[in-house]
């Protein structure tokens, strides 16, 4: 017998039926025709079977589920956009809340604030906050939730110049633990505010969030250059020298990967190494070609396709390469500069890469992210310049392993002292928690986690133990 068969069997049809008569929105059960589709998440590397799938329509239901995975002793998941690397978002034999069906976002351009529920999507913000010509910091690709993305911190296009999605949060709405519903903000609950952003989702469902906006678009100059591969070190040590120079409104990228077969690159690259410069100039368009020109020139151009596009555009790039339903395991290290070990490490981890689609981001940081105080936020690391995303990916099952092995040693490459980013870490133990906060955050967010959570109900995250938990 199944956990999931056997949780079935220990809850009882009258109490199911009790439950489901209670929402308004749907209780999805491993007998519906619709289970199989509820269940799966964007991260194919967790196929798991819960025993419940509460899609929620409001609050209200939110706050019933809580309370019934409480009572119940059912291990209890949440998901926003469902594309947790670790798989947080769903559960074997547990209760999932899927916020989904709670997609709404409200824009007010006279206040310039961007209100979205917690199932949101990116896509779903960029697309009613533009109308007004605003944006916030989002994921780099549209179909990340806006709910895990700016709980455990928030790394997008915006961030030299906006700073990070947590930085730009100025208010939420919560269902606790316990099923009370908070609001807050500067104001009022500010001490859980400040655990929300870089927290992650340790201290209840968060089922609406109020960014602070920006003045953004409809159009900015943004695209990416690709260089040969064999020039990689070229290109990290002359991206390393021209970040040092940019402006809060570049952010850059340079993505270590495998030529993919498009029309823009020449035949002859296909399938080899390859570097890309990526990113957004954010200013005002007509001065893009003059702000992104250094980073354009740092060794002989495969292909140049920085332009002026929509912002819209531009959040939507990415999209096409990560797909819903492969094997993603991410591994993450910050670190000060591109000095010249930093840099044999990533071209030899770039040499060893397992496989066409699995590759090395490195993300150009500082700016406006820099200079928020350590302290402001939960968020752990603002003292460093850079951050290596490794993205280890497989079609399938065959040769995933050997894919997360690979991301494990690319990142640890940096040194032992590099600290991850909880967003980009495809697994969970204490000692990367840990590594992840500064000391006296961490010890802060322990005491949060012993304010809203005790009994560490909501464990399926970074965790942050309770120290009242057994």
């Amino acid at each position: 017998m199944t956990t999931t068969q056997a949780r079935q069997d220990t809850l009882g049809e009258a109490t199911l039926g009790e439950l489901a008569g209670e929402l308004r929105g749907e209780l999805v059960r491993p007998t519906d025709p619709s289970y199989d589709e509820a269940r799966s998440i964007w991260n194919a590397a967790h196929d798991k079977r819960p025993a419940l799938i509460v899609r929620c329509r409001g609050v209200a239901d939110v706050i019933r589920a809580v309370e019934f995975a409480r009572s119940e002793g059912l291990t209890l998941a949440v998901r926003g956009g469902g594309h947790s690397i670790p798989g947080f978002s769903t559960t074997d034999g547990g209760l999932v809340i899927d916020l989904s069906p709670m997609n709404s976002v409200r824009v007010d351009p006279d206040r310039r604030v961007i209100v979205a529920q917690g199932g949101c999507v990116w896509g779903d913000v960029d697309a009613e906050a533009q109308a007004f010509g605003l944006a916030v910091t989002g994921g780099l690709v549209s179909t990340t939730g806006v709910a895990g993305f700016t709980l455990g911190g928030g790394i997008g296009w915006l961030v030299r110049r906006c700073g990070l999605a947590c930085d730009n949060l100025v208010g939420a709405d919560v269902v606790t633990a316990d099923g009370r519903y908070l609001h807050t903000s500067e104001d009022e609950n500010a001490e859980l505010l400040w655990a929300l952003r870089g927290g992650g989702g340790n201290f209840g469902v968060v089922t609406s969030f109020e960014f602070k906006a920006h003045d953004v678009g409809p159009t900015v100059y943004a695209g990416l250059v690709f260089y040969p591969g064999d020039q990689a070190a070229q290109v990290l040590r002359g991206f390393g020298v021209a970040a040092g120079a940019a402006p809060d409104e570049l952010s850059l990228a340079i993505n270590l990967t495998t030529a993919p077969q498009l029309p823009f690159l020449p035949e002859e690259v296909h399938g080899k190494p390859i570097v890309a410069v990526l990113g957004m100039w954010s200013g005002r368009p007509e001065d893009g070609e003059a702000a992104t020109k250094s980073f354009r020139e740092l060794a002989p151009v495969v292909a140049d396709l920085f332009g002026p596009m929509p912002y819209t555009a531009m959040q939507t790039l990415l999209d096409p390469l990560f797909p819903r339903g492969m094997r993603n395991y991410f591994r993450s290290a910050f670190f000060h500069d591109l000095g010249p070990t930093t840099v044999d490490a990533l071209v030899a981890a770039h040499g060893q890469v397992p496989n066409g689609v699995s590759e090395l981001h490195v993300h150009h940081l500082g700016g406006a992210m820099g200079r928020v105080p350590a302290d402001a936020t939960a968020f752990g690391t603002r003292d460093r310049e850079f951050i290596l995303n490794v993205v280890a990916r497989t079609p399938d099952a065959d040769g995933y392993d050997d894919a997360v092995g690979w991301a494990r040693s690319s990142a640890s490459a940096l040194g032992p002292d590099a600290a991850s980013y909880v967003n980009f870490t495809g697994e969970t133990n204490e000692d990367i928690v840990r590594a992840s906060y500064p000391a006296p955050t961490y010890d802060r967010l322990v005491a949060m986690k012993n304010t809203y959570d005790p009994t560490n109900l909501f464990h399926l995250n970074q965790n942050i133990r309770p120290t009242t938990a057994s």
